[in-house]
């Protein structure tokens, strides 16, 4: 194929909620653009970026896809996203290789939850958006307010800078074509038919509409520009080819966020969208100099991501404390920093600069093995080049240097600055690496990843499962970054922790699928504790006599409870040789090996004091293990006596969901014996902050979506251990095993 300058480079993060029909509309662009015989359907998993065996099982978008489009002497690469709120973070890292998102609104149903979530992405990284309103062939197209009441909607949410590009021609055969308000020409089309448009006169009837439109639209592009302004106001009018160059301007400044209309099951207006992506996105060429990190002195300076201002983005989610986190920082863009800021250094996309490359994504491919996504942030990238991984200082060479339509991998000799491309079976290397020339090292940042908001316990069904399960969860999370996968030092469990209940349950599919390893998810144990609230005195007193040398040991013990999050304390106050200095350890390791089994239910004794003050002991028959059982045989006569109680892990909790939802996430809190701590207005959403027991909490990102809609974000850490509510604890007692001993243990 075609080798690509920069200039001649769009990238596009496809986006939007579920069921907007992004894999729809990527497979009615690539066949209009004639890079399929026939239009791939999702229904039949026949769509180019649709391949994955879970996603097609499921009939839902997981992971990002990539596919490109040759159109008129320019490549358009796309990046198909998923739509469901728990692979958002899919949605996110898409916008990093892109210079422009294309957010796909769902015309029956009007902006979703996810829509108003990748917005948000796409603003906080100053990515230039065009929308699309697609599915307008639908008879429910509009809803019940009509077009007039979605345009309402967008100019609500996103302000009055959404501006319509097209009009949709409409009529009783239904969506027929577009109007273009720059040319002032109407595209018409025929339905699920090769996406190619005629051109015809405006009709009469929407004439006055259009040219109130496009006066609009020139009104809209003039602001803000003094020598457009004149031009306006002399003319009354700008130039087409004016337009044409302001409109491109304005989008890529994030001044205008152009509105088209489309739909990708009927392959109407597609082949416009294509002309409207190849004249008026961004090309690669035009992104601003990426600011990235030092990789030889560590100095971090920020991600240049779209074409806007300087900013850093966020990302809140679920959170339990203790498990890795993600990769750091988000992304900017780069202008207006200077290089002469402190620690700042810029690296222009551009063929002359050295080579440096970022993998974006991974894919682990049952044939081609790890296949590596990258951009091409700067230089010319030449297939069995051998470039230097900066992050763990080793050669990699890059053979087989390819481009991916979906899951095939079409091979190409070179790569220019811009440009997406693939290479398979790179040793060492994995998401968020770059690759360079040596002496030249950068590296670029991935988005802060979200945390995992849903963990599971997993548990291998046979031994031959057990022996596959960590290879197979390890080449999981090469793919996705979310997926965690660790043992709990406390319960001994293996932990599987995602973004939601679907996304692990999808993690379980794909083990049995595509690795042939079967487990059993269950709800993770809550690390209870225990602890006393009284003080007791007791004597452990161990003598035991089989022929020969016996055992003696013999020790008093005073225990008293510590405050909250002390732990243990053991303090000895022998005086006059009553216990021989050498076996007062023994004791304390007695009484700490039976306080880490507990007394009522088996979960560790934590916050008491334990003072041996007196005892006795036998000069023949007196040994270590004869005083470790005595410190053991004191704390179980203590328990009786000290009121053990149990202790549960509160965590802090900070929830994040537009003002509407306050009422009903309060009341839910409420009724999880969450305390609420107060509420803060975030932008256009309320932060709730309480203190909640984990065990209230296990469940709690399927409650919330269900809640918000899907347009709810939570974040948790341990706060502090407090006693268990005694009709809560009598039934984790009715349930538990106490733990048993015998005085040989």
């Amino acid at each position: 194929m075609k080798t690509y300058q920069g200039s001649e480079i769009r990238n596009v993060a496809v986006v939007g909620h579920a069921r907007s029909g992004k894999t729809t509309m990527i497979a009615a662009l690539l066949h209009a653009a004639k890079m399929t015989n026939t239009q791939g359907r999702v229904a039949d998993g026949s769509a180019v970026t649709a391949y994955d065996e879970e996603e097609i099982a499921r009939g839902t978008t997981m992971q990002n896809a990539v596919a490109f489009a040759e159109w008129q002497g320019v490549k358009v690469n796309l990046i198909d996203t998923p739509g469901f709120h728990m692979f958002s973070h899919e949605s996110r890292a898409a916008m990093l290789p892109a210079e422009a998102a294309m957010v796909l609104v769902n015309a029956q149903n009007g902006v979703e939850a996810v829509t108003e979530r990748v917005w948000r992405f796409a603003e906080e990284a100053n990515l230039p958006r065009f929308v699309v309103l697609n599915q307008m062939d639908s008879p429910r197209a509009g809803g019940s307010g009509g077009l007039a009441a979605l345009m309402e909607d967008l100019h609500d949410r996103w302000g009055r800078t959404c501006v319509p590009v097209q009009l949709p021609i409409t009529g009783p055969e239904g969506f027929q074509g577009v109007v273009d308000l720059v040319t002032m020409q109407a595209f018409f089309y025929e339905p699920n038919g090769s996406g190619s448009g005629r051109i015809a006169e405006i009709p009469a009837h929407m004439m006055p509409q259009a040219k109130a439109a496009h006066e609009a639209l020139v009104e809209l592009v003039a602001e803000g520009k003094d020598e457009l302004m004149e031009e306006f106001f002399a003319e009354g009018t700008i130039p087409e080819q004016h337009l044409i160059t302001a409109l491109h301007e304005a989008i890529r400044e994030d001044r205008i966020f152009p509105v088209l209309f489309a739909s990708g099951e009927t392959n109407i207006a597609t082949d416009h969208l294509l002309d409207f992506i190849k004249v008026y996105a961004p090309a690669a060429a035009e992104r601003t100099a990426m600011a990235v990190m030092s990789a030889a002195n560590g100095v971090m300076e920020a991600v240049a991501a779209g074409n806007g201002g300087n900013s850093v983005a966020t990302a809140s989610n679920g959170h339990t404390e203790g498990e890795p986190s993600g990769y750091g920082t988000g992304l900017g863009n780069g202008r207006g920093m200077d290089k002469s800021d402190s620690g700042i250094m810029l690296r222009s996309v551009d063929d002359h600069e050295p080579v440096a490359i970022f993998v974006y994504k991974t894919m682990s491919d049952p044939f081609a093995g790890r296949i590596s996504f990258f951009k091409v942030v700067s230089g010319v990238v030449k297939t069995d080049m051998c470039l230097e991984n900066y992050a763990r200082k080793g050669q990699e060479k890059l053979s087989h240097l390819s481009v991916m339509q979906g899951r095939k991998a079409v091979e190409v000799p070179e790569l220019h600055a811009g440009d997406l491309g693939a290479v398979a079976k790179l040793r060492d290397t994995f998401t968020g690496d770059t690759l360079g020339q040596k002496g030249s090292e950068i590296r670029v940042e991935l988005y802060e990843m979200p945390e995992p908001s849903m963990t599971y316990a997993i548990e291998p069904k046979t031994r031959a499962d057990e022996d596959k399960l960590a290879g197979a969860l390890h080449k999981i999370m090469e793919e996705d970054q979310l997926v965690r996968f660790f043992r709990d030092a406390e319960t001994h469990e293996f932990l599987v922790a995602g973004s939601g209940q679907q996304h692990i349950e999808a993690i379980v599919s794909k083990l049995k699928r595509r690795y042939n390893t079967q487990v059993t998810l269950k709800a993770p144990k809550v690390p209870y504790r225990e602890t006393i609230r009284g003080k007791a005195d007791a004597q452990g007193r161990h003598k035991k006599q089989s022929g020969g040398h016996g055992q003696f040991g013999d020790c008093k013990v005073r225990f008293e409870p510590l405050p909250r999050g002390a732990g243990f304390e053991f303090a000895s106050e022998i005086f006059g040789g009553s216990i021989p200095r050498q076996y007062v350890p023994a004791v304390e390791k007695g009484i700490i090996e039976t306080a880490l089994r507990g007394y009522l239910a088996g979960y560790p004794m934590v916050d008491f004091k334990a003072t041996v003050y007196d005892g006795s002991y036998h000069e023949v028959d007196s040994n270590e293990l004869s005083f470790k059982v005595a410190g053991r045989l004191a704390f179980r006569k203590a328990m009786e006596q000290a009121r053990p109680c149990l202790l549960e892990p509160i965590m802090k909790v900070e929830v994040e969901a537009p003002e509407e939802f306050a009422g009903a996430l309060m009341g839910d809190m409420n009724g999880r014996r969450g305390r609420v701590q107060g509420m803060n207005p975030r932008g256009k959403s309320t932060v709730i902050e309480a203190e909640v027991p984990m065990a209230e909490m296990l469940s709690y990102g399927t409650i919330l979506t269900s809640l918000t809609q899907g347009r709810g974000s939570f974040h948790m850490e341990l706060k502090h251990y407090d006693v268990v509510p005694q009709a809560v604890a009598e039934k984790i007692l009715a349930t538990a095993k106490k733990p048993v001993e015998t005085e040989e243990e």
